[in-house]
């Protein structure tokens, strides 16, 4: 069976703003702009990184308001999350679309948000991997300092990590060792990116350069997507609704359509040197 990976960005990919700001900045008395703002701030006063910065402040802020934020608090705030229409019923839907022409599709989410809060949200078990920041937790399993922390090119080596079955993030050897085509577990070819903006490029030009295909999704502001169609940096622009039917749904099923064809076609090369 052909293996295909459909990875995705999550924030304004899946849903429908950054996952903080449903619940927990509210939580935290934090307007979501004027918090965005300070995680500017503090990146430019202290050259930090800036998601570095927005663990920080998230730390800080929850102290700030008198207690510690444990993985089970993050998790219970991914159950507020609001999905783009469709999202729920996406994944078994294209699923049985793949498993129909012989392909097993594998999700990914590479993000960096926080995973506790994925990890409470409806469709995290729809997901092979989820690959995004998180936090290190005391003895008392209070959160209390960045374990993971993913930014918008540190999130390009989970392409490779996924593209040569390298997913443990300890595994350091084999994600940098050489590979040959045939010996990739999911190729470049069969691998599809989904973003929404500026911070998804570095993934998306590494899948689309490679041979495989990028889509960016949008709400209603087409700004970001006409530019990165216009620049060559993605294959697709689609509105971000995945319904069945719908034009970004079909546009999947075509390039799901596209691996198999694909595939077919090097399998009859190849037959030339056997």
């Amino acid at each position: 069976m052909i293996k295909a990976a459909l990875m995705y960005d999550f924030d304004k990919t899946l849903c429908t703003r950054n996952m903080q700001e449903y619940d927990l900045l509210p939580e935290l008395g934090v307007e979501p702009d004027e918090f965005w703002k300070e995680v500017s701030d503090l990146s430019r006063k202290e050259n930090m990184e800036s998601t570095l910065a927005y663990m920080y402040l998230l730390l800080e802020k929850s102290r700030d308001r008198g207690f510690y934020v444990k993985r089970e608090n993050f998790q219970a705030l991914g159950k507020t999350i609001e999905f783009y229409p469709g999202v729920k019923e996406y994944f078994s839907r294209i699923n049985d679309y793949g498993r129909q022409r012989g392909v097993e599709i594998q999700h990914f989410i590479i993000s960096s948000g926080t995973k506790e809060i994925l990890e409470g949200c409806d469709i995290y078990d729809e997901f092979e991997r989820v690959y995004a920041c998180e936090f290190h937790y005391d003895s008392k399993g209070n959160a209390d300092w960045p374990a993971i922390a993913i930014n918008y090119t540190s999130k390009t080596q989970f392409i490779f990590r996924i593209n040569k079955n390298a997913l443990e993030i300890y595994d350091d050897k084999k994600v940098n060792a050489h590979l040959d085509r045939n010996q990739r577990d999911i190729p470049f070819t069969n691998m599809v990116y989904l973003g929404d903006g500026m911070t998804d490029v570095p993934c998306m030009k590494i899948v689309k350069d490679n041979g495989g295909y990028s889509i960016c999704v949008y709400d209603d502001d087409r700004t970001v997507a006409e530019d990165l169609l216009q620049h060559n940096r993605v294959n697709f622009a689609k509105q971000a609704d995945y319904r069945e039917g719908s034009p970004l749904d079909l546009t999947i099923k075509a390039l799901i359509d596209k691996i198999v064809h694909e595939e077919e076609l090097r399998q009859i090369k190849d037959e030339f040197y056997k």
